[in-house]
């Protein structure tokens, strides 16, 4: 089979401002493009940020009029599904005949999601949204539901996205693998050393391509009145990166790395799947449906 060139970006979105972290996405989707890149994966939220070390001035039984300010400006920046950001970024991936996965801060009615778009050749293919959204998350975002858990085929095999810790949620996991996942696409802003043992773990488990792009972005790149616990130094990182690529034997193709911005690539060879299959199919030859049972609600809504 024929060689399958992805590509991760490690890059920090350009925070509260969508239209230019929409630029910057552009930027460096086209450079991934040059690249030669078939596949490119950007970072969870990297479209409008993420608000590490904030906390939206929320406490039990109050919250601060500022906080509410700092929330009216992240709701202002996010984008709608669909709408222009959408346009511009479908519009570049019919034009390099490419697939993209990028993280979005998705304004829906009064409610942010955290979600994963999906773009090919043709355009905008769906979308994930992030089901359950970590602690404080879950103050400023919404949790998706059963009907955004896609799986989209590629020339390179098929492709889903788990966004950061809810891979850490088994059952998602096992759904994902039960859909036939092969290119297993991992948005998010977990730069912590435990995170390429977990997608380490998932490929050798899942028997898929895992590509986990994280955001590498400092202090500096927030607005100046931005109250971050990590204090006001521009220097400060505050996302170190560890973006990476594993192949379905748990090897890892390409990171982690920790320096700053870059993109990381690797060919994949989709044939490795079907050598990884031999021993352990989780969905399949190595399964017990006999004894246990998965059953998933794709219905939307509550």
């Amino acid at each position: 089979m024929d060689l399958f060139r992805v590509a991760v970006v490690q890059a920090g979105s350009v925070p509260f401002d969508r239209e230019r972290s929409t630029m910057k996405a552009l930027d460096l989707t086209g450079q991934a493009i040059r690249s030669g890149s078939r596949l490119i994966v950007f970072p969870e939220a990297f479209i409008s940020g993420y608000p590490k070390g904030i906390d939206f001035g929320a406490r039990v039984g109050m919250r601060s009029p500022e906080g509410r300010k700092w929330f009216r400006t992240y709701f202002e920046s996010a984008i709608t599904v669909p709408g222009p950001e959408v346009d511009e970024l479908a519009s570049a991936t019919r034009e390099g005949g490419v697939y993209l996965v990028i993280g979005v801060i998705e304004r829906d009615g009064g409610t942010l999601y955290c979600t994963a778009l999906f773009f090919g050749p043709g355009g905008l293919l769906g979308k994930h949204r992030k089901l359950m959204p970590t602690a404080v998350e879950r103050i400023i975002w919404g949790s998706g539901d059963g009907s955004t858990l896609p799986v989209f085929d590629t020339p390179g095999g098929k492709v889903g996205a788990v966004i950061c810790w809810e891979n850490y949620m088994p059952l998602l996991r096992a759904a994902m693998y039960a859909k036939g996942i092969q290119l297993y696409c991992a948005p998010t802003v977990d730069e912590r050393e435990t995170w390429t043992p977990t997608m380490r773990h998932i490929a050798l488990e899942g028997r898929c391509f895992v590509l986990s792009a994280c955001q590498y972005i400092r202090r500096g790149d927030y607005p100046t009145n931005y109250p971050a616990i990590q204090g006001d130094d521009p220097q400060t990182v505050l996302i170190r990166g560890g973006s990476v690529i594993v192949n379905p034997l748990g090897r890892v193709l390409a990171g982690p790395d920790y320096s700053d911005e870059k993109i990381l690539t690797a060919d994949l060879d989709p044939g490795e799947i079907a050598e990884g299959k031999f021993d352990l199919d989780v969905v399949g030859h190595y399964a017990r449906p006999d004894v246990f049972r998965l059953e998933v609600n794709e219905k939307a809504g509550f």
